[in-house]
């Protein structure tokens, strides 16, 4: 039939039902573009080659739904259809070109009379019929002239086959002819799966386009997880999607798009879903049920196989993981396992996954099998896999556990698990060791004995791994289980305690848990100690320094007297990091007698532990150079012993210290990255949250800037990690006062403070300090302002604490300027911008610098125009966009003037760099005005500069604009 081609329309979500396919093309640019360029090209023959789902025809109405201008489209499918229908694909898509022909059909020949018969919708604008030749041959070949001649008079015209692997011989022979000598008028596009096609070749023999037309073979392959993340999030109308959910969805589904878009439907709550942690993205597609279309057409394929082929699918099916045709027949018990597998090969239900080795395209089509079998059936195939890879060597653990746990043996799923659980923590694998022992634990079957012996060896662990939410909640099943002796019961309580401090909401919880913990070990005072270490940070909740000090002292002395090297270092990683957030002057100089390595690989994770615990405190304190050594050698010795999470706090470390030493090229990529990594570990996930709600503050897109730092622990301090939640309120205080909100600042900074004052740690004061102080001057609270800065220069006296001091002289500055005092300001600002500028803080020495020129303007307005020049290329070198903007004005207040970056050459084509920073904020959903107001612009050069953004990049409305077009 004929098609015209139309306008797309987004499809709507009408009473809250989730869409069943993406509103936009996911990972097929560049063969949309390839197709979108050559079908114009008369002309042309393109082949769309793909498997079942991988989106063949999703691409093919992506170039109907264009503009193809005078092109008409003339559109068939073959169908897998019992009975033969001799050439029906392309006389289904000619029947419907009445009225083209209607308007040339005096061009025909006679010969064209012979399409009367086949296409009676056609036969008023035909020839007469010629009578047939008597020979098959030559009535075949007349018939295939008859409707390329046909097709040539129809105009410009685009012939679309779909599915042409089920064609009959008929269609393929016709489809032949026409591509081997097209009409100058007429595109064809096929579309087919290889491994369907009968013999593998698509048009019955080998075929190679003529010299002189436009040819292309477009091979669609799989998405890969970052089309995998983004296909569902257009599904769920832009829904964030984690990278574990799109991860396990990609592993689950092999990247096919039709199978990503089935799971999606099948699970009940797929826009929670996708949030989903690693952990719980695996439980919740684990568990979801095989598409029923996807069910039948594996079920169909089944149908088709000889028994012994059968029973081969259903062993691997078993199995879960490719392998050898032998394998697979010892498993089946089958004696000739080659013929079987040539079945299951050539009915596309198994695939060589590697070099001869055996599986399903994709776990959905594995588990379609498996949910075939019988209970009885697959207990018995699972009996027979653990015996079969009882021989081989080396023995694979999991896999052993794996079948001996669904076989009912519960002695050898104890000894495999708990084996496997060993071997992968030998391997720097905690996640599976703790997936296997809660497993085990959550079985009723295995024996108190044995209870205490995992459940420690859970705890001991988990806390050295990234995966937290679900050991915790075993854990704490544990503490009700009546198997659990009451001497492990501390232990598992100590671990617990650990963990919850990772998790948002948990730190209360987690003091409470350790407390109780400490109580109970008596009999393991080593452990009793380590507790007593972490109630001893002085960074968590809102508990004062006053009650954790005690507990710091006592670590103190524990260390003092211990002998075992790692068990003095686990103390000490604890034990400095915490003073050294404080600014304890004791610190560095004990820590030049720290041992420079360790003999075991306990003592060396202590070692790791205590370098990044260091570093992650001197970016409160300003240490920065020492920091990035610390992190260095850090991540060097974590690496070196497989300390997992010990390396997730050092990149977290980096981020934080890039964004305050100006590193900043790349690192809101970076800090998303690591956030989508570690977004279950809250200590990390709100650091992050913090450099990334910094950078967008920066920028000036205040709504991206406060939806980061409301998740910095600032609105519920008593849950968070203190110093974080404080420059959380300052970044969230400064927001508010670059958009002139004072009462708003005001809330975030009392907020901030009161953490400060109830902690009792006046250099965590060192971001939120001047912040502050310009807001409590610009709401009219001088004295405020004043107390203050008494406050944090009585907090901060004797501290190690570089940044601090550099704070203080800043906030005295403004203080002083704010009176009028402009000789005693500037002088403060320069001591500050001196300070800042040796940590070194680039962007906060800018800030101080700022101030500077403005006490400068009223009396050397030539000076602070070199300041303020020179700041521009500061801000701009960093990216700080909002910071360069709101100098340029001040520029051009005083009738200087600096042009954006790059000076003023022509882009062409390219944007500019001041339409670049349009182009984002439109992206981000911004109005003319806000924009204006961000970049210190008239709202008519905001519209004149969005113009060109649009015009520049193709698109009709700052609708169409996606965050993708500015790469």
């Amino acid at each position: 039939m004929s098609r015209t081609p139309k306008s797309r329309a987004r499809r709507c979500d009408p009473g809250g039902l989730m869409r069943t396919s993406s509103p936009v093309l996911v990972g097929r640019g560049d063969q949309l573009g390839a197709l979108r360029a050559a079908v114009p090209s008369q002309p042309a023959v393109i082949m769309i080659e793909g498997e079942a789902g991988v989106g063949k025809s999703r691409l093919v109405r992506e170039l109907l739904d264009a503009d193809l201008g005078p092109i008409s489209v003339l559109m068939g499918h073959c169908q897998p259809v019992g009975e033969p229908f001799p050439y029906g694909a392309v006389l289904e898509a000619l029947r419907d070109c009445t009225d083209r022909l209607a308007r040339n059909h005096s061009r025909l020949s006679p010969v064209a009379g012979v399409l009367g018969s086949p296409l009676p919708e056609l036969a008023e604008y035909l020839p007469p019929p010629l009578p047939p030749t008597g020979d098959p041959r030559a009535d075949r070949h007349r018939l295939f002239r008859a409707m390329r001649e046909l097709i040539g008079v129809l105009g410009p015209v685009l012939l679309v086959v779909e599915d042409l692997h089920w064609a009959d011989d008929g269609s393929r022979q016709l489809l032949r002819f026409l591509m081997g000598d097209p009409p100058a008028n007429l595109s064809i596009v096929v579309t087919y799966r290889r491994e369907d096609v009968p013999g593998g070749v698509p048009l019955g023999s080998a075929y190679r386009p003529p010299t002189g037309i436009t040819s292309a073979l477009l091979e669609l392959e799989p998405l890969d997880v970052a089309e995998v993340r983004a296909l569902t999030s257009a599904i769920l109308d832009g829904e964030a999607v984690s990278a574990e959910f799109a991860a396990k969805l990609h592993e689950r589904t092999a990247g096919i798009p039709f199978v990503v878009e089935e799971t999606l439907r099948a699970l009940r709550n797929p826009a929670g879903a996708v949030h989903a942690d690693g952990a719980t993205a695996r439980r919740l597609l684990d568990n979801v049920e095989v598409p029923v279309l996807l069910r039948d057409a594996i079920a169909e394929r089944l149908a088709a196989l000889p028994a012994a082929a059968t029973r081969l699918v259903e062993a691997a099916a078993v199995l879960g993981a490719p392998a050898s045709a032998e394998l697979l027949g010892e498993v089946a018990e089958i004696g000739e396992s080659r013929a079987a597998l040539t079945h299951a090969l050539t009915g596309h239900v198994l695939h060589e996954v590697g070099a001869r080795r055996y599986g399903f395209r994709h776990a959905l089509a594995q588990q379609a099998v498996y949910d075939t079998l019988s209970g009885p059936d697959r207990q018995e195939l699972h009996r027979r896999a653990a015996e079969v890879l009882d021989r081989v060597e080396p023995r694979p653990l999991v896999q052993l556990a794996e079948h001996s746990e669904r076989a009912g043996r519960t002695s050898e799923w104890l000894r495999y698990g708990e084996a496997a659980a060993d071997r992968a923590v030998e391997n720097g694998d905690a996640g599976t060791a703790t997936a296997l022992l809660q497993r085990l634990l959550l079985d009723p079957a295995v024996p108190a004995a044995d209870v205490d012996r995992l459940a420690i060896k859970l705890g001991q662990i988990a806390h050295q791994g990234l995966d937290q939410l679900d050991p915790t909640e075993a854990l704490e099943r544990l503490l009700s289980d009546r198997r659990l002796s009451t001497a492990a019961r501390g232990q598992v309580r100590h671990y617990r305690g650990v963990l919850l401090i990772r998790q948002a909401g948990g730190v209360e919880e987690a003091r409470s848990e350790l407390e109780r913990a400490v109580a109970d070990l008596t009999e393991c005072p080593d452990l009793a100690a380590r507790g007593e270490a972490v109630l001893g940070l002085s960074y968590l909740g809102m508990t004062p320094m006053s009650e954790v000090q005690p507990w710091l002292d006592r670590v103190s002395r524990t260390r003092a007297a211990e002998t075992d090297l790692e068990q003095k270092m686990a103390l000490y990683a604890n034990e400095v990091g915490s003073k050294m957030h404080t600014g304890d002057p004791s610190v560095l100089a004990e820590w030049e007698l720290r041992p420079a390595s360790a003999p075991t690989s306990g003592a060396l994770r202590q070692l790791a532990r205590a370098h990044c615990n260091l570093a992650d405190a001197m970016t409160t304190t300003g240490h920065f150079g020492r920091c990035a050594d610390l992190l260095r050698d850090g991540l060097r010795l974590a690496a070196e012993c497989g300390a997992p999470f010990t390396a997730s706090t050092a990149h977290a470390t980096r981020a934080r210290l890039d964004w305050l030493t100006g590193d900043w090229d790349g690192l809101a990529g970076r800090a998303s990255s690591l956030l989508d990594e570690y977004r279950d570990l809250f200590p990390l996930a709100s650091e992050l949250c913090l450099v990334l709600g910094s950078l967008a503050m920066a920028r000036g897109e205040w709504a991206e800037a406060t939806s980061y730092l409301t998740e910095t622990g600032a609105f519920a301090p008593e849950e968070s990690i203190a110093p974080v939640a404080i420059a959380g309120c300052a970044a969230l205080a400064r927001t508010m006062l670059a958009q002139d909100e004072i009462t708003r600042a005001c809330v975030d900074v009392d907020r901030g403070l009161a953490i400060v004052r109830t902690k009792g740690v006046w250099v965590w004061a060192t971001e939120l300090g001047p912040v502050a102080v310009a807001t409590f001057l610009a709401a009219g609270r001088e004295t405020d302002a004043e107390t203050l800065i008494d406050e944090i220069a009585a907090g901060i006296e004797g501290r190690d604490a570089p940044m601090a001091f550099a704070a203080l002289a800043w906030c005295r500055g403004l203080l002083a300027e704010a009176r009028g005092q402009a000789d005693t300001a500037m002088s403060l600002f320069r001591e500050a911008a001196d300070r800042y500028s040796a940590l070194p803080a680039p962007y906060l020495t800018a800030l101080v610098a700022e101030r500077e020129a403005a006490c400068l303007l009223p009396t050397d307005q030539e000076k602070a125009a070199e300041i303020l020049s020179a700041l521009v290329d500061t801000f701009d070198g960093l990216g700080a966009t909002r910071d360069a903007a709101r100098c340029r004005h001040q520029l051009r207040s005083i009738g200087g003037g600096k042009p954006s970056r790059r000076g003023r050459r022509g882009y062409g084509d390219e944007l500019s760099p001041r339409e670049q920073e349009v182009a984002r904020l439109l992206v981000a959903g911004h109005t003319n005005r806000k924009i204006a107001d961000v970049l210190f612009l008239s709202p008519r050069t905001v519209e004149q500069h969005a113009a060109r953004v649009l015009r520049k990049l193709g698109v009709s409305s700052r609708a169409e604009l996606q965050a993708e077009d500015l790469a």
